[in-house]
């Protein structure tokens, strides 16, 4: 396993101190530290103690041209798996929810595709203040992870919600966020160009700018009564990270998405659902689009009727009735649709036949590719819910199998497919 990498970022705070400690536990735990300084977290902390915990340079001048020359700074700010700020002060808040770059720390913010963290600190009155909530609520609409502060006693004497959280909680924190990135996506930073080729497409060379792409993603969920519902074991990675590269790839993308608890991917149009009839009504709102890609794993059967109170065992021993009514198919409709996009591809989760399903489904559904794989297994072990999946790319020109990758490696993939075939 490759060495993971966070770029911390700190600004001006009297908290700043702390980020010493957070560095030496990171890298305790194995994970490699770059430090990037605004100029107000200088008056606090040093370059060269932080240069000496991280064992690199510590970053801080947007014109610096040595720097700039040796790493641009968008290089900089994709390099990380997370990407941490720590401590957050009000003031930094305030540019990143309202996409202010003027120094180099929120640039990188700006640039970056990678997850993002906030530990926020400040005085109670401004972490309480109207414009603070508003920016944290947008910060979170954005996709932004935000650690809530603890409650205590500040460095000017007042008591209330602010102090920056103890650094093995923000340790933790962090550890717990990259244990939803793939590993293997670190081990992409180090690939050869030709293994890159095989494994993980370049996505500079998958131009979709001036492409509106459509997705969907994660279960739906049918209501049966109001505590009950009909769903499945989709988690939604598979098509947040098709949306996340078809971003990175230049594209318009909304994503409509099922129950799933996900980050919005950066620069990525999010719109929530629950049902299946919901979803086929955003992804028509949705409509025109030059590329539908239907990952999302939608229920075929819902609940006849929604019973309106929770239904209750009437001491027979036998259920209670469940009437059953089809859900719509919202890739059939998209194919014969007046507004179908040129480019229409479906998913087939299946557990046996996995090849001939998909070319049935190919040719019942109308659509020009089909993306198939291997659901069984048990929970936890399986595609739906776990990080790899390996697929089968079915065409009518034949079928494509793909190693086991992780689901970030396919999305590129796929999304490099879809670039060369719409040009």
């Amino acid at each position: 396993m490759t060495e993971r990498r966070i770029l911390l970022i700190i600004s001006g705070g009297i908290a700043a101190y702390k980020s010493l400690e957070l560095i030496r536990l990171l890298r305790r735990d194995g994970l490699a530290v770059r430090a990037v300084m605004t100029d107000n977290a200088q008056q606090f902390v040093t370059p060269l103690s932080l240069g000496v915990l991280t064992e690199d340079h510590v970053y801080g001048d947007m014109f610096d041209l040595k720097e700039e020359r040796e790493i641009g700074h968008i290089q900089l700010s994709r390099q990380a798996d997370l990407v941490v700020v720590c401590p957050a002060t009000a003031n930094i808040l305030g540019k990143m929810a309202n996409g202010i770059a003027d120094d180099l720390a929120t640039t990188l913010l700006l640039a970056t595709d990678k997850p993002v963290l906030v530990c926020p600190a400040m005085n109670v009155r401004m972490w309480d203040h109207p414009a603070t909530r508003r920016n944290i609520a947008q910060l979170e609409r954005d996709g932004i992870h935000v650690m809530q502060p603890d409650e205590g006693e500040m460095a000017c004497g007042e008591w209330g919600p602010g102090r920056l959280p103890d650094p093995a909680a923000i340790a933790a924190e962090i550890g717990r966020l990259l244990a939803e990135v793939p590993e293997q996506a670190d081990a992409a930073h180090l690939l050869t160009d030709t293994t890159r080729t095989i494994l993980a497409p370049d996505l500079s060379r998958a131009n979709l700018f001036g492409r509106h792409v459509l997705v969907t993603a994660g279960p739906t969920h049918e209501p049966i009564d109001p505590v009950r519902y009909i769903a499945n074991r989709s988690s939604g990675r598979q098509g947040f990270a098709i949306a996340r590269a078809a971003a990175q790839a230049g594209a318009r993308v909304t994503l409509v998405a099922g129950p799933v608890d996900l980050p919005t991917p950066r620069g990525v149009t999010r719109v929530d659902v629950e049902t299946a009839r919901q979803m086929l009504a955003a992804v028509e709102t949705a409509l025109p689009a030059d590329v539908a890609i239907m990952v999302a794993a939608v229920a075929d059967w819902r609940a006849a009727s929604e019973a309106g109170q929770k239904i209750k065992k009437d001491g027979s021993g036998a259920p209670a009735p469940l009437p059953l009514a089809e859900n719509p198919d919202i890739l059939a409709t998209l194919a014969i649709s007046d507004q179908r996009p040129p480019l229409l591809i479906g998913f087939a989760a299946e557990t046996e036949n996995v090849i001939a399903h998909a070319q049935a489904k190919l040719a019942r559904k109308g659509c020009d590719m089909i993306v198939a794989n291997d659901v069984s297994g048990l929970p936890g072990e399986s595609v739906m819910g776990g990080v790899h999946n390996r697929v089968h790319l079915v065409t009518a020109d034949g079928v494509e199998s793909w190693d086991d990758l992780p689901k970030d490696m396919v999305a590129n993939r796929l999304v490099e497919r879809i670039a060369s075939r719409l040009q």
